[in-house]
């Protein structure tokens, strides 16, 4: 399956020849397995000091019936202050947690290596379905082939106005723009200094991304990714498949090495 590259001024250069990867079968429910699986693994175990809520003297009445109060154990001592007040259980003010976290618990979630190349694969070469890319909301109105390839003139751009110039010229700034229509959150996540969730926009793959991350860095939901750093975490955010991405030529000649038991079993059966 061949496919058009365009150069970085948005004119055609040549036809490129997709690997084999690109013709992998869509997977959705493994995309969303691996994202789920894949995320657990950046979580960090929490607990609970075992003490917490019980260091205090407190003590409920000895028999704990028969004395027309409830059974709740209370503060002791004089002097007015807490004496009295309900402690220690769950119920009660600054009491301990009824069922609290445990570091014990188990949130690292493990993922097959042929599932998650096989997620991988699907990933990618969804990226080449026009349908999938706008069903997300992606804004790629002109764009004319998908997967979009670059030329690798766009790994040497470190400045961010020529950057911008090349997505302009890709009919790519249209996607960024999107972003800008977000409306402020509101509540909590406000009060804590969240007040607004950077969506996520282009991504472009390359094979060397040194140069190309500091021309990105300030363009809200751009991404850059070298190819062997990919992940369904970049290629489906959210477990929601697929994302506008852009491979230079280098790129795909890097995604043509990726091997997978499932590619061996396509090559056999072609």
């Amino acid at each position: 399956m061949k496919t058009t590259a365009y150069t970085t001024t948005g004119t055609k250069d040549t036809e490129v020849e997709l690997p084999i990867i690109f013709s992998t079968p869509f997977r959705r429910e493994l995309i969303h397995k691996a994202f789920t699986n894949l995320t657990s693994h950046k979580f960090q175990r929490q607990g609970r000091k075992p003490m917490a809520g019980m260091d205090v003297v407190a003590d409920s009445n000895d028999p704990p019936t028969g004395q027309g109060v409830s059974r709740v154990a209370r503060m002791q001592g004089g002097g007015g202050g807490r004496q009295g007040q309900g402690a220690e259980v769950a119920s009660t003010r600054g009491g301990r947690q009824a069922h609290p976290p445990i570091v014990e618990k188990a949130i690292y979630k493990k993922l097959n290596k042929k599932e998650n190349k096989l997620a991988l694969c699907s990933a990618i070469a969804a990226t080449a379905s026009k349908n999938l890319v706008e069903s997300r909301g992606h804004k790629i109105e002109g764009i004319e082939s998908f997967p979009i390839i670059v030329s690798d003139d766009i790994e040497s751009i470190s400045k961010t106005s020529e950057i911008i110039k090349v997505m302009d010229s890709l009919k790519l700034s249209q996607d960024v723009k999107r972003l800008n229509s977000r409306k402020p959150r509101s509540g909590q996540s406000r009060l804590r200094g969240r007040t607004k969730k950077i969506g996520k926009s282009v991504l472009f793959v390359t094979g060397d991304s040194s140069n190309l991350s500091k021309a990105t860095g300030s363009i809200p939901g751009v991404e850059v990714r070298n190819v062997k750093e990919l992940s369904v975490l970049d290629l489906a955010p959210g477990s929601d498949p697929i994302r506008l991405t852009v491979y230079s030529k280098s790129a795909i000649e890097e995604i043509g090495k990726i091997k997978s038991t499932h590619l061996e079993v396509m090559v056999k059966t072609q």
